[in-house]
């Protein structure tokens, strides 16, 4: 077959390994610079070695596979001295394809399966997982990839791969996979909003579950809560607190993937963005994001 052009085989592939990256590693800068390591690799390959690879979007997905299991270790060492609680950051439901910087002659339906599964919801369960799991999971689950080749990535056997992917499954089904995208998740979040914008306390708790969790990620660089906020009350409080402490900000509804969230601005800059996992007609757990490194995709 005739060689692909670097340029060529980077708008092919571009969305799916920055869909990848960001699985694996939960933002959208480290994401990007696993694509631009990934692609390097590719530019170093000579002519004759780019002839030789029959599938060169498959070469590039071993390839961005093994830079981000890297990658994640490495980020993992660095979290542990992360200034309060670290969380995935928050995409609009149209990134990657616009928030991603691609084109919008992209396939419809290859934006749509890019979508899938990058709910904060999802991603904070990816959290749960080792490292191993979680390369194994997004490669097989996500992007379909055969065993064969998902052990190659890892340097592993495809029976320990498939016992990976056996665990993480597990821990998914012990932690409960998140509900998102149904009505209820509208309807919950709508209701957190009206009761945000007219300071009631009780209407707020009413929706919350007993057990909800509330987490803030400031990063050092913003004042955010350092450590959970548990239980209902103390939820509601907490965010009605926030609302009476910044009365000129503006709380705007928007999507994201896997439903409904809120997208704080703050003299028309974006201050910050919540969103939320539902079960059971209530409202189990509220992230808010408020590191300005992750929320660039917002401004």
């Amino acid at each position: 077959m005739s060689p692909l052009s670097a340029d060529e085989v980077l708008q092919a592939e571009r969305p799916r390994l920055l869909g990848l990256g960001y699985r694996m590693l939960g933002t959208v800068s480290e994401a990007e610079d696993m694509v631009q390591e990934a692609f390097l690799r590719w530019y170093r390959l000579d002519l004759e070695e780019r002839n030789a690879v029959e599938n060169p979007g498959a070469w590039l997905m071993r390839a961005g596979g093994r830079i981000s299991l890297d990658m994640l270790k490495s980020a993992r060492r660095r979290r542990e001295h992360y200034v309060g609680e670290w969380l995935p950051e928050p995409v609009p439901a149209s990134w990657p394809a616009r928030g991603g910087g691609f084109s919008a002659a992209e396939d419809p339906a290859e934006r749509a399966e890019l979508g899938e599964s990058v709910s904060i919801a999802m991603m904070v369960l990816l959290e749960t997982m080792t490292s191993a799991e979680r390369a194994v999971f997004v490669l097989r689950e996500t992007f379909a990839l055969p065993f064969a080749e998902i052990a190659e990535v890892l340097g592993r056997s495809a029976g320990a791969c498939r016992q990976l992917a056996s665990a993480a499954r597990r821990r998914l089904k012990d932690r409960g996979e998140p509900q998102t995208g149904a009505p209820e998740h509208q309807k919950l979040v709508q209701a957190f909003f009206t009761a945000c914008e007219t300071g009631n306390l009780q209407e707020l708790i009413t929706i919350l579950d007993p057990e909800v969790v509330l987490r803030s990620d400031g990063g050092g660089r913003v004042s955010a809560a350092r450590r959970p906020v548990l239980g209902r009350d103390s939820v509601a409080r907490f965010v009605l607190g926030l609302r009476s402490s910044y009365p000129e900000a503006q709380l705007v509804p928007v999507e994201l993937h896997g439903g409904r969230g809120i997208h704080v601005v703050m003299e028309e800059a974006t201050g910050g963005l919540i969103s939320f996992a539902v079960e059971q007609s209530r409202v189990t757990d509220v992230w808010i994001m408020r590191n300005p490194d992750k929320l660039t995709l917002w401004e």
